[in-house]
């Protein structure tokens, strides 16, 4: 609500920035998933070329 807060283009653009930025980072070292587990799996599918 505009009427709440007088904020600029600038201060929006910051806070959007950080809170895409914190949210990315809160994503990524919540799932991290190690390499060798997809290889893994990647390994075990056989893909049957009929399908």
């Amino acid at each position: 609500m505009p009427q709440m807060m007088p904020l600029n283009w600038l201060t929006l653009m910051f806070f959007f920035m950080l809170s895409f930025y914190l949210f990315n980072n809160f994503i990524f070292f919540n799932f991290m998933y190690s390499t060798k587990k997809n290889e893994i799996y990647k390994n075990k599918v056989s893909l049957n070329w009929k399908w």
